[in-house]
């Protein structure tokens, strides 16, 4: 139980900084955790057919109860997978109870560009400070390509090529996928890179390893504070949403999509359609060809006639 203890603290630090996840969220997270190793003897070793006992145990929680419980075994599994520390997911036996999905936070295109013109700001004087070239890399990256904070922290100090517009990334599942890297993206890890140090395996270093998922969380935190956006909106994984949300309202693919952002199911996919609903109404309204027709108006003498008859 020692063991599940230390790897629940690791899992909510992800969640805290990747995640933005709030203070009753990691909480919430924490007890449906403990609560599930009291059940089946313990987290970190558990088998399928162990977690499956959880089923029983639950059978009399409202069905919003159940999907959240589960769901935190499942991404707390995925972590140790990603991490790992576990070779397979054995939350996939657990129920999943149909649940009204929660739309993903996003920011508007207005209020991203508030965080690029002060990154620019900040980039253009004639002396910059590496902390700000480290900063513009960061952002370019995670709402320019839409990588995981777990992703973008790891990558090598040699991931990005000049001459390549795209790196290869293993994400969650060992799955491999293509991610397309802009040109200022590059220019920003470019200028970024001079304050690296030669031996570095890594492109953002911290210490003997790379910048901590909390750090990362800190930084976007402190620069959505300094842009006049409410911190609480602004983390890792909500630039991963905007990236999505955004690229979609200006014509991508749904399939293309789901491959840069590495889900292995394209139903998690498709809840950005929801968030772009209105753009699709407006778009419908305004492109139809139906939209051009004029709308057939009744006569109204003809009308009155028939009603006074």
């Amino acid at each position: 139980m020692n063991m599940d203890a230390s790897l629940i603290d690791r899992f909510l630090e992800m969640m805290a900084a990747e995640r933005g996840a709030s203070r009753n969220t990691l909480l919430a997270y924490r007890a449906d955790l403990q609560g599930a190793a009291t059940i089946v003897g313990g987290l970190s070793d558990a088998t399928q057919g162990a977690l499956g006992a959880l089923s029983a145990a639950w059978a009399t929680l409202a069905a919003s109860s159940v999907a959240r419980k589960a769901s935190a075994l499942r991404a707390f599994y995925a972590f140790l997978q990603e991490e790992g520390m576990r070779d397979d997911n054995p939350a996939s036996v657990l129920p999943r109870p149909v649940t009204r999905r929660p739309l993903p936070k996003v920011l508007s295109t207005q209020e991203v560009d508030r965080l690029f013109a002060l990154i620019e700001e900040r980039v253009a004087v004639a002396h910059p400070a590496p902390a700000d070239l480290r900063l513009a890399a960061l952002i370019e990256l995670l709402y320019g390509s839409g990588l995981r904070a777990t992703e973008l922290m790891s990558l090598p100090r040699r991931a990005l090529a000049a001459d390549r517009p795209f790196l290869i990334l293993r994400g969650k599942g060992g799955r491999e996928r293509l991610v397309p890297i802009s040109d200022r993206a590059r220019a920003a890890v470019s200028a970024w890179l001079s304050h690296v140090a030669a031996d570095s395996p890594w492109l953002f270093p911290s210490g003997k390893t790379y910048l901590s998922r909390i750090r990362l969380y800190q930084l976007v935190k402190a620069l959505a504070a300094a842009a006049g956006i409410a911190p609480e909106r602004v983390s890792p994984h909500v630039l991963r949403h905007a990236f999505a949300t955004h690229l979609l309202e200006g014509g991508a693919d749904l399939r293309a999509l789901q491959s840069m952002l590495g889900h292995a199911d394209i139903g998690t996919t498709q809840i950005y359609t929801h968030v772009d609903s209105r753009r699709l109404v407006e778009l419908v309204n305004s492109r139809h060809p139906l939209a051009s027709m004029a709308l057939h108006k009744p006569n109204r003498r003809v009308d009155d006639a028939a009603s006074a008859s």
